[in-house]
């Protein structure tokens, strides 16, 4: 039965806590176990990766720090059949959207090797001879908080940019897929350019770990993903130490439809968009505004669309949706789709499916932009259908929540499409289609999604401080 253990100054250890096991959401089968961390094991791993920041060469060796990832990047690649099927048993998801978080964390981690190799300064003399030397230096040790949806990717996307910055860091896996993080920890703890102290990993045991993480006066610097609602404790409880934090926190998707879209390629976009990850991704296409002239063809379009899924284990190669993380949040959807069925009209009813934490997808037409079904991130396999009637109401409905993540647009009209999307109070805005997210470009939220950003070369502007060092030189004497 596989263990994870925590990672700490380059060594594997237990903890005195009881073991607890990990659950295959798909049959709630155990997998294995995973030691539960404490305060006591932050605090150290946060001391070590200080005590590491600055008694090693790691934040000013670039080479160094590049040819870490690299080797980082090709472990992952020679162990990425087994981390793949770890995150098919462990997290639920279907065996192709596993390939793809792996195919794309190997891929991001040699993006940002190269970058380290690449962060630049400038100089500028503002009189003759007086010099401003502006640096760009590692703002420290780095604390990443990664949730279950995606724990290799949302691992990768923060670590990596805090590596090549030059940070040292500690890590906080969630607690629902600790035999995942650990086998990316045994990739890492093989680099042999990595020094002992530069990454560190502690498994969560409730919020003690978290919590300690974000009090600790050891760390520099929180990256979180996860809900809005844990974002802003974790802000406030951040503030006594005044850490810096990168927050990518909740998101309400709206796909705005018009009425020359290409409804047979919408429906085809949003049906994954909607439905990746059985729809726990704070990206998902969520709400679908569609104008009343397309209306109806789009509802029947997508709810056969919907009834086509096939939902079943990860593993097996008929299924097109996986399962949820959990049989408590099927539970949680299942009163979630019982209150859609009051406030609005259900259009596809979502039910769940045997043993295990599945639930088929829902679709229902909802009015009141101020319902709860609207205005909260609801995580998981269920879509709204809103209208509109032009342009104007389109773009106020689509920025009627305070999340303002990911959004997209369906027309063929090209100047309508560049009008809305710049309209539209969102990080990401995709057109005609939903869902395409790259190594190399940024993503972040507007209002309660989040602060900062992720991915692209802004990625790794939080784990980076500008440093002013002015020299008087002088100029060299004419004859």
């Amino acid at each position: 039965m596989k263990l994870a253990r925590h990672y700490i100054d380059g060594e594997w250890r237990g903890g005195d806590a009881a073991l607890r096991d990990s659950f295959n959401p798909a049959d709630e089968s155990v997998l294995g176990q995973f030691h539960p961390g404490s305060k006591a094991l932050a605090n150290e791993a946060a001391q070590v990766a200080r005590q590491t920041f600055f008694r090693s060469g790691w934040a000013a060796s670039p080479r160094q720090r590049a040819q870490a990832l690299y080797e980082f990047a090709d472990r992952m690649e020679a162990a990425k059949d087994e981390i793949i099927d770890l995150i098919v048993a462990e997290n639920g998801k279907l065996r192709s959207e596993a390939v793809g978080e792996m195919i794309g964390s190997i891929s991001e981690t040699r993006y940002y090797a190269g970058l380290a190799r690449a962060i630049q300064g400038r100089m500028q003399e503002t009189m003759p001879g007086n010099l401003s030397l502006l640096n760009r230096e590692p703002a420290g040790v780095a604390a990443i908080i990664v949730p279950w949806n995606a724990p290799v990717t949302l691992l990768i996307r923060s670590l990596t940019p805090a590596l090549a910055a030059g940070c040292t860091c500690v890590i906080k896996p969630a607690d629902q897929t600790p035999l995942i993080h650990a086998r990316v920890m045994e990739c890492l703890a093989d680099c042999p350019s990595l020094p002992a102290g530069v990454v560190n990993s502690v498994n969560e045991n409730g919020t003690e770990v978290g919590k300690a993480m974000v009090a600790s006066p050891d760390i520099d610097v929180i990256s979180f993903t996860g809900s809005s609602h844990t974002g802003k404790l974790i802000m406030a409880a951040a503030a006594p130490t005044l850490k810096r934090v990168n927050l990518e926190l909740g998101g309400k998707a709206p796909a705005v439809i018009f009425p020359d879209a290409d409804l047979d390629l919408a429906v085809r976009e949003l049906t994954h968009g909607s439905l990746v990850m059985a729809g726990q991704i704070c990206v998902a296409a969520a709400r679908f505004i569609v104008h009343a002239s397309v209306r109806e063809d789009f509802e029947q379009r997508m709810i056969a669309s919907y009834k086509s899924v096939r939902t079943g284990p990860g593993a097996h190669p008929d299924s097109q949706m996986g399962s949820l993380i959990d049989v408590d949040n099927q539970r949680r959807l299942m009163r979630i789709i019982e209150q859609a069925s009051d406030e609005g009209e259900m259009l596809l009813q979502g039910e769940p499916l045997g043993h295990g934490a599945f639930l088929t997808p829902s679709l229902f037409r909802i009015g009141d932009l101020q319902s709860d079904l609207v205005q909260e991130e609801l995580f998981g396999p269920i879509a709204s259908v809103e209208t509109f009637e032009d342009e104007a109401q389109a773009v106020h409905m689509a920025n009627a929540t305070v999340y303002g993540l990911a959004a997209s647009v369906f027309t063929k009209d090209l100047n309508r499409a560049m009008r809305v999307s710049r309209a539209i109070r969102s990080g990401t805005v995709w057109l005609n289609s939903h869902l395409k997210l790259l190594a190399e470009a940024e993503t972040g939220g507007y209002g309660q999604s989040g602060l900062g950003r992720l991915h692209g070369i802004e990625g790794l502007n939080d784990f980076l401080e500008t440093k002013h060092i002015y020299l008087e030189a002088g100029a060299v004497p004419g004859e």
